[in-house]
C-alpha cells in the first residue's frame, strides 16, 4: 500500500508555502500542515521588502545578493498587485560609510542581478530635489536606488492558494506532534492534531520537508533527528508604525552609528513603517513582542534623520517576529548571515529535508532547490515564469489594470476598488462578477468592508479568525473602527457555517 502523500511539509510560512506550490506544480501529492495561521509568525513580521540586501555586500554575501537581486523582478512579474517598485533614498553621512564604498556597492547592485525593470541608482542633491525636504539640514546629498515593496503575509497566502489549486492539501491550525519511519521503511508516519478541535490523526508521506522556521530544530528534536543538523540563531526584529512622516512614495534607508540600518517606508497610505531591530532572542517564538528599548531605538534613529520627530506615544501599532537565522558563529546579531541551508537527511531511509535560514526575497529559489533535492525522477522547475493568483495582469501593468477596474465597477467607491485591486488583483472578479449595485456585495459592515470580501477570504484564502482577516490577509485593522471590527466578528461564525457547514 502506498503512502498517503508524496510530500508532507511542516510549516506554513513563506518557505513552506513556496515549497508546497512548487511541489504540487510538479505533480506531487502534497500535504502542508501549519500549527497556526499561514504567515502566522516570521513571514508576516518582515520589513515588507523584496530586496537584494545592499548591506550584505559588506559581508561578502555575493551569492545571496546576486540571487536576491535576480528574484526581485521574477516576483514583481508574478504578483504586480502585491509587489511594487519603490525608490530608496540613502542619505550620505560622512561619519558612516564613505561615499566611494556606497557608490561601489550601488554599482554592483545595479549590475549583479540582470536588472531590466527597476531603475539604475543615481546620486541626489537634497538641496534641489524634493526627497531631501523631510530630512534634517545635516544631509546635503545622498543616493537613490530601487527595490520592491511586498505584502508579505499575502505572498504566503497566494503561494498556498496556488498550491491548493494544483492539488495540495493545506491544513492550517494543524500541528505535527511526532514523526517516525513507517513500518515499510520507505515512508514517514506523522501524527497531527487539529488545534481547533483537539482531534488527532496520522498520515504517511514518502518525504518530509521541515520548514517550521523558528521551530525547525524543535521539530527535529522531538523526533530525535537533530544530531547532525545545523544550529539556529533566533533574532527578534521589531517594527513600529507611526502617522505619516513625509509626502511621497519613496522610502529612506538610514545608517546608524552601530553600523545597522533602519528603514522608513510609506505604509498603508496614512502611515510610515519604521524598522527593524536585531535582538538575540531565547523565548517562545509565538510569544514575541516589542520592548520599550526597541521602540526608543527606532524613534531615535528616525529623529536623527527627519525634521518631523516621533516619540513612543506616537506609535500606533507594532509588530515583532523571530528570524531563524543560520548560525554562522558571528556574535553580532545584525551580522549573522541571511543565507539559507537545505539540510537533507536520508540516514533514516525516507528523505527528511530541513530548511535553515533564508529571507522572503529568495523563497522561490529556495523552494525550487528544495523540491529538486527530493523529487525523483527529476521534474523540471516551473515557477519562474508563472504568475501567482491574481497576478495575471496583462503586461504586468498594474496602473492600467486599476484604471480598467475603476471603470468596470463604477458603482463602487474608487477607494474600495483600489484596495480590492491592490489586495486581490484579478481574483477580485471572483466576488465582484455579479455586482451591479453595492447591495450585491452583501451585508455592509462599515468603512468599505462588505460581506462578499469576507466570504472570499474564508472560502479561498484559509482565513478563519478576525485576526486572520484584519491583520494578515489584509491590513484593514489599521484603518477601521472598533464598531466595524465588531460587526465583522459577529458575522464571522455564520460565514464559516455557510462556507463549511460548521463554525
Amino acid at each position: 500500500m502506498g503512502a498517503d502523500y508524496d510530500l508532507c511539509i511542516i510549516g506554513g510560512g513563506i518557505n513552506g508555502a513556496g515549497i508546497a506550490r512548487d511541489a504540487a506544480g510538479r505533480g506531487l501529492t502534497v500535504l502542508l500542515a501549519e500549527a497556526q495561521d499561514l504567515a502566522g509568525a516570521t513571514s508576516s513580521a518582515s520589513t515588507k521588502l523584496i530586496h537584494g540586501g545592499l548591506r550584505y555586500l559588506e559581508q561578502y554575501e555575493f551569492r545571496l545578493v546576486r540571487e536576491a537581486l535576480r528574484e526581485r523582478e521574477v516576483l514583481l512579474r508574478a504578483a504586480p498587485h502585491i509587489i511594487r517598485p519603490m525608490d530608496f533614498i540613502l542619505p550620505y553621512d560622512k561619519s558612516q560609510r564613505p561615499a566611494w564604498m556606497i557608490r561601489l556597492g550601488l554599482f554592483l547592485y545595479d549590475h549583479m542581478g540582470g536588472r531590466k525593470i527597476l531603475k539604475e541608482s543615481r546620486s541626489v542633491d537634497f538641496v534641489t530635489h524634493p526627497v531631501g525636504d523631510p530630512l534634517t539640514h545635516d544631509y546635503r546629498m545622498g543616493f537613490c536606488y530601487q527595490d520592491c515593496w511586498v505584502d508579505d503575509a499575502r505572498l504566503v497566502a497566494l503561494n498556498a492558494l496556488d498550491a491548493r489549486e494544483r492539488g495540495a492539501d493545506i491544513l492550517t491550525r494543524t500541528a505535527v506532534l511526532f514523526m517516525e519511519k513507517d513500518t515499510d521503511g520507505k515512508s514517514w508516519r506523522l501524527r497531527l492534531r487539529n488545534m481547533s478541535t483537539g482531534d488527532e490523526f496520522e498520515v504517511t508521506a514518502r518525504a518530509v520537508v521541515n520548514a517550521a522556521g523558528p521551530w525547525v530544530r524543535g521539530i527535529l528534536e522531538m523526533s530525535g533527528f537533530a544530531q547532525d543538523a545545523p544550529a539556529v540563531r533566533l533574532v527578534k526584529g521589531s517594527h513600529i508604525v507611526v502617522p505619516r512622516l513625509y509626502e511621497g512614495e519613496q522610502a529612506y534607508i538610514l545608517q546608524q552609528a552601530d553600523k545597522r540600518i533602519v528603514f522608513a517606508i510609506p505604509y498603508e497610505h496614512n502611515y510610515t513603517l519604521i524598522g527593524t531591530t536585531d535582538v538575540p532572542y531565547q523565548g517562545d517564538p509565538a510569544a514575541v513582542s516589542i520592548e520599550a528599548s526597541e521602540i526608543e531605538y527606532l524613534c531615535t534613529a528616525t529623529n536623527r534623520a527627519f525634521q518631523k520627530k516621533v516619540a513612543p506615544e506616537d506609535v500606533i501599532w507594532t509588530y515583532s517576529g523571530v528570524r531563524p537565522l543560520l548560525d554562522d558563529g558571528d556574535e553580532n546579531a545584525s551580522e549573522v548571515t541571511r543565507d539559507y541551508r537545505l539540510h537533507l537527511d536520508a540516514t533514516h531511509g525516507p528523505p527528511l529535508l530541513s530548511v535553515f535560514g533564508g529571507k522572503i526575497t529568495t523563497y522561490r529559489r529556495l523552494a525550487e532547490q528544495a523540491v529538486s533535492l527530493i523529487v525523483l525522477p527529476q521534474k523540471k522547475p516551473w515557477t519562474e515564469n508563472q504568475p501567482l493568483p491574481g497576478g495575471d495582469i496583462p503586461g504586468a501593468d498594474f496602473d492600467m489594470f486599476l484604471k480598467t477596474k475603476k471603470a468596470q465597477y463604477k458603482i463602487i467607491s474608487p477607494d474600495v476598488i483600489t484596495r480590492y485591486a491592490c489586495t486581490y488583483g484579478t481574483r477580485m472578479d471572483i466576488f465582484m462578477k455579479d455586482v451591479y449595485e453595492p447591495e450585491d456585495l452583501g451585508v455592509y459592515y462599515g468603512e468599505g468592508i462588505y460581506e462578499a470580501e469576507i466570504i472570499y477570504l474564508v472560502a479561498h484564502e484559509f482565513a478563519r479568525t478576525l485576526e486572520d482577516i484584519l491583520w494578515r490577509r489584509t491590513k484593514m485593522g489599521l484603518h477601521i473602527s472598533k464598531e466595524t471590527s465588531e460587526n465583522i466578528e459577529r458575522a464571522l461564525p455564520m460565514i464559516l457555517y455557510g462556507v463549511f457547514g460548521y463554525v
